[in-house]
């Protein structure tokens, strides 16, 4: 296996301890998760899950930065505490991450909750002489690391000449950047030997990490907008209160979601939040949608794509549940497992992986129209498939769908209400049919549109033959 490693800026051999240490930076829980967060998410949930495939034990741990000035900012404005603002935020998170099969981390440590051992490292980085104290404030002296800047492959004369830098008068060095900020009134503050105060954003990674996964670990990830100033300063940081190096041994970031042309964020305001995602799309396509570009790689978001990845897990879906025929040779499985092992193994090109998968559906559709076995394919699809979070099962109407649909009938005003036998939802779907059909005759297209649109919704999917239209479950 070879991956990217930022630090190196090539592919390197994976060599890794047992078990994998991870350590991806979370959410600042402050507002709504948007599709940006999901993409990045979605892609460390595959490498872990690829890692557990190929039979290695894996320890992954991501934090909750549930103190900073947007959190303090947002609480405020609601008239609420910082702490209930921020669970209220992380119970969501968790609701829509679970909504995207991602799997839960081994371990979700928050800011709040870590104080002392962020006390710890940063007295420990006063008494080694990479830190001081300003007032009530602590900061991180960066002229003391040599080797500031090998992450972003910068210079600290190169990295001044393009910063915005906070200046404060007690500061020994532009770049410098604050451990520990002395309380402000009004805001949540903690005990410390510099006074009342809050750690700064960046330390508070470095003592998770440190904590619970040791001084050096094998993966850290994020996004590419993380490189700088958050992840060199918790190189700088960790190596200098450790004295090890390598604090990672590789650095992987994904490249990031864009509306348009400008990256999707919190701050710009460009935001599709994850349930609005879902409102239109499956977690499975939205999956499909992430993984089909090689994650280092920019993605732009658009309906488009998100409609052609649902079309992709429904054309796999089929493939996996096709009747078997009775003959033989199977299609050769193995083949396909190969190639989609070999792609991951290359830098987690998940591209490749999917362009594998699609090609074993279309090996398993030929091979059954020819009437040959397929269930060891269709068992390897199926595999496959869940490494990449994929849910290939077959999916039924439940009884609130039977009753969406009688509800969706109603607006089209067609009667199945307690006057009349009870239907079937099968029956009602035909009706819904017959209904679409009388709108395209009469080229009443936005509604024969809306009819298709909303049972789709419902997971039920229309299909215009020239026998006619059926109908099928996702």
């Amino acid at each position: 296996m070879r991956i990217y490693n930022t630090l190196s800026g090539r592919k390197e051999d994976f060599v890794a301890g047992d078990p994998i240490k991870i350590y991806v930076c979370g959410i600042t829980p402050y507002s709504e998760c948007h599709i940006g967060h999901a993409m990045s998410y979605i892609l460390f949930d595959v490498i872990r899950r690829y890692l557990e495939f190929c039979g290695r034990r894996v320890k992954y741990v991501q934090n909750f930065t549930d103190i900073d000035d947007k959190i303090i900012a947002r609480a405020n404005q609601s008239g609420i505490s910082t702490q209930e603002l921020a669970e209220g935020f992380i119970a969501e998170y968790f609701t829509d991450m679970d909504s995207l099969n991602i799997e839960r981390a081994d371990v979700y440590p928050r800011a709040t909750e870590e104080i002392p051992k962020i006390i710890d490292v940063i007295a420990g980085l006063i008494e080694k002489g990479h830190a001081y104290q300003a007032g009530g404030d602590v900061y991180f002296l960066v002229k003391s690391f040599a080797e500031y800047g090998k992450l972003s492959h910068r210079s600290l004369s190169d990295i001044m000449s393009g910063a915005i830098c906070e200046e404060k008068v007690e500061k020994k060095h532009a770049m410098d950047f604050a451990l520990w900020k002395a309380a402000k009134p009004g805001e949540p503050w903690w005990d410390s030997p510099w006074g009342p105060g809050r750690p700064g954003w960046h330390i508070e990674c470095s003592a998770m990490s440190l904590k619970y996964l040791g001084d050096t670990i094998d993966i850290h990830g994020g996004g590419q907008d993380l490189i700088f100033p958050h992840h060199e300063n918790e190189i700088a940081q960790s190596e200098a209160f450790a004295g090890v190096s390598p604090f990672v041994k590789y650095w992987l970031h994904n490249g990031l979601l864009q509306l348009g042309d400008e990256k999707m964020s919190k701050s710009l305001g460009n935001l599709i939040t994850v349930r609005e995602a879902l409102e239109h799309s499956s977690s499975d396509a939205i999956r499909l949608f992430v993984l089909s570009s090689h994650y280092r790689s920019p993605l732009t978001y658009s309906e488009e794509g998100l409609e052609a990845a649902e079309r992709g897990v429904e054309r796999l879906r089929l493939a996996a549940h096709r009747q078997c025929g009775d003959g033989t040779p199977a299609p050769e499985a193995t083949m396909y497992r190969q190639h989609f092992t070999e792609a991951m193994d290359d830098d987690f090109n998940t591209a490749q992986t999917i362009a594998s998968l699609f090609d074993l559906a279309s090996e398993i559709n030929r091979s059954a129209d020819e009437g040959h076995s397929t269930e060891e394919a269709q068992s390897v699809l199926r595999e496959l498939a869940a490494v990449l979070g994929f849910s290939l099962e077959s999916r039924k109407p439940t009884v609130d769908i039977s009753s969406s649909i009688v509800e969706l009938a109603g607006q089209f005003g067609i009667n199945v209400g307690t006057d009349e036998p009870q239907r079937e939802a099968s029956d009602i779907i035909e009706l819904l049919i017959e209904k679409r059909n009388e709108y395209r005759q009469t080229r009443e297209w936005a509604l024969a549109d809306k009819i298709r649109t909303q049972l789709a919704a419902l997971g039920i999917i229309l299909e215009d033959t020239s026998g006619g239209t059926t109908w099928r479950h996702k």
